[in-house]
Order: structure tokens, then sequence, then C-alpha cells
């Protein structure tokens, strides 16, 4: 459905705000919760007309997101009005998601449990919800994946995981919780979907500058639009 396009996938880390230029006062009380993650969407016009999917909680950004991708249940039960709401596509790869006519259900593809699946009703979980909508984008025809807030890194100033606080986790401000930290383990499959989207010549670059996933370019938001235009 999005032959030949650039897909961007919005995941949950800090960076997401930094890079459209939001203001710090508008992040913090995001973070804090006297904003709702709607409040970022005025600073990231430049991705309003493009194919868009959110990660779990970022469909909440903004209602011009095309789709909502989430591999956990809890996340389903949590969000279930919101997600009923939303108006774009909702795809899960969890069947434990429910009965509800609406979510559209994709496999996890056992044969290849990291990369890129090549079966277009199944996804290669890798680990991660935010990995496995890689699947679906290239599925979807995508030339060019545009990976958003895949930080797998706290945010250096604020101590969150996240660009928002709506798991209510707080800062990571001790050593024993960053031990408990699922980034390296989330990291796992990157390297062989990078591999993957090679051979099928779908481009990826990482638009989270300070990501600790190594193994696609990386650009600003800033750079990749200056590059365009």
């Amino acid at each position: 459905m999005w032959d030949g396009g650039d897909v961007w996938i919005i995941g949950g880390g800090p960076s997401v705000p930094y890079q459209f230029d939001v203001p710090k006062e508008i992040i913090q009380k995001v973070i804090s919760g006297t904003l709702p993650p709607s409040a970022y969407s005025p600073y990231m016009g430049l991705i309003h007309d493009k194919h868009v999917i959110a990660i779990n909680m970022a469909y909440r950004i903004g209602n011009w997101i095309d789709m909502v991708v989430f591999g956990d249940s809890g996340f389903f039960l949590r969000e279930h009005i919101g997600l009923s709401q939303f108006p774009g596509l909702k795809v899960s790869c969890n069947s434990g998601r429910g009965n509800d006519h609406w979510v559209k259900y994709l496999g996890r593809d056992s044969g290849k449990t990291k990369g890129i699946s090549s079966h277009p009703t199944l996804v290669s979980w890798n680990g991660n919800t935010g990995a496995a909508a890689i699947s679906i984008a290239v599925h979807a025809g995508a030339a060019r994946v545009l990976l958003l807030g895949f930080d797998m890194d706290i945010d250096p100033n604020t101590q969150m995981q996240h660009w928002h606080n709506l798991y209510d986790k707080g800062p990571v401000n001790d050593e024993r919780r960053r031990r408990k930290l699922p980034f390296t383990r989330h990291k796992t499959g990157f390297p062989i979907i990078a591999e993957d989207a090679r051979k099928l010549g779908v481009q990826i670059i990482n638009v989270s500058p300070n990501s600790t996933i190594d193994c696609f370019p990386k650009m600003t938001v800033k750079e990749l639009f200056d590059e365009r235009n």
C-alpha cells in the first residue's frame, strides 16, 4: 500500500521530541503528565503528510499517524479505549489482544524470529515491537524505512527511558534499574534486519543520532529534510 515510498516508524526513545525542536518546557510537561503526547504534534509537521507507523504509546501523538503497532496484550488492555478511537490501522502481533474485529493480527514468524520476515502476513518479532514493525513497513512496500526514537538508551538530561511517562516508570536513576533495562536484548535482531534489508534493496536510516544501534546510517531529521531539498 506504500509501494516505493518512505515509511517512518516512531518508537518510544526519548530523542523523539528533540529531533523536532520541541521546547524543553513542553517535553517536561508531557513527561510529568500535565500535557498529553499530542502536545508534540504541532512541532512534527514535517512528517504529518508521510507514511507513519506508531509503536505503542506513540499513537497518541496525532491522528495523522497511519498505523499503530503493538505486541503486548497488557498494552492492548490498558489502551483499549484509546486504540478503539484511533482512526488509523490497529495492528498486533500478539494473539492475546482479544477478539476485537478492528485489530489486524499478524502472526510471529516462528521460522525466522530475527530479521525481516519474508511472509507478508507474518513478522519477525526480534524481541520488541519496534523491530517487528520493520517487517510490516517492508511488506507495505517501503523503499526506505526511517527509525525515529530507536535510542536504546536513556536520556542523559531527564534519565527517562521514553519520551513520556505513560508507563509510570519515572527516571532511571539507580544502577539496579539500569541493569534491568532491556536494551541489550532488544538490539540483538537489528544486525540481521540490516542484512535482510540490504538483500531486499530497502534502505533503513536511524533518525536517532545518539542511538546505540550501530548497524544503520544515522541522520538527524534536519539533515534528512535538508538532503531532500
